[in-house]
């Protein structure tokens, strides 16, 4: 790949969420645990220069709250998350329509959303250039806080599948 051409897509998904009685899907907190662990992502995105110039987020609570702690720790280079309800329920292939309307200026994407959409999409997508032994762990577990970095050098109205050379797996744990 030519360096000058090279795009990022991260597909993350949430932190570990709870499950509180008489609270709808949609409006799941963040456990504990998903609250102590969530700004690691953003640690590990700062910590390796792989910032989002974008971001798009489910509009469930548990992501939205995944969003502002990993936006927290990018700080001032974190853009202004996009809330979208498009993906909170969405299929692979059309949380990947959403993806395919990201504006040609956008160099990294990170899309925030649930499983198993977004383990999907990176099944989908990871090309056979990709590291095998990320792509092997993405595939046989893709736990909360489950980060896939993926290289492209298709627009990203052009991506459908095998087009991303994934790069690193990372499931951020203190």
């Amino acid at each position: 790949m030519s360096n000058h051409h090279i795009k990022r897509l991260m597909l993350l998904r949430h932190a570990k969420a709870d499950y509180p009685m008489g609270v709808g899907d949609h409006e799941r907190p963040l456990a504990s645990r998903g609250e102590r662990e969530a700004p690691l992502a953003g640690r590990w995105m700062a910590e390796n220069g792989i910032l989002p110039d974008y971001i798009l987020c489910s509009d469930a609570l548990r992501t939205r709250s995944t969003c502002a702690w990993v936006t927290s720790e990018l700080g001032d280079k974190a853009p202004t998350p996009y809330l979208d309800s498009r993906l909170y329920g969405a299929s692979s292939t059309q949380l990947l329509s959403v993806i395919n309307e990201t504006p040609e200026t956008v160099g990294t994407l990170l899309v925030i959303g649930h499983n198993p959409t977004v383990q999907d999409l990176a099944m989908r997508l990871a090309s056979v250039t990709s590291d095998e032994d990320a792509v092997m762990d993405l595939a046989t577990h893709y736990p909360t806080l489950g980060l896939t970095v993926m290289e492209l050098e298709k627009p990203w109205a052009e991506l459908d599948g095998r087009d991303g050379r994934v790069t690193h797996f990372v499931v951020p744990r203190p």
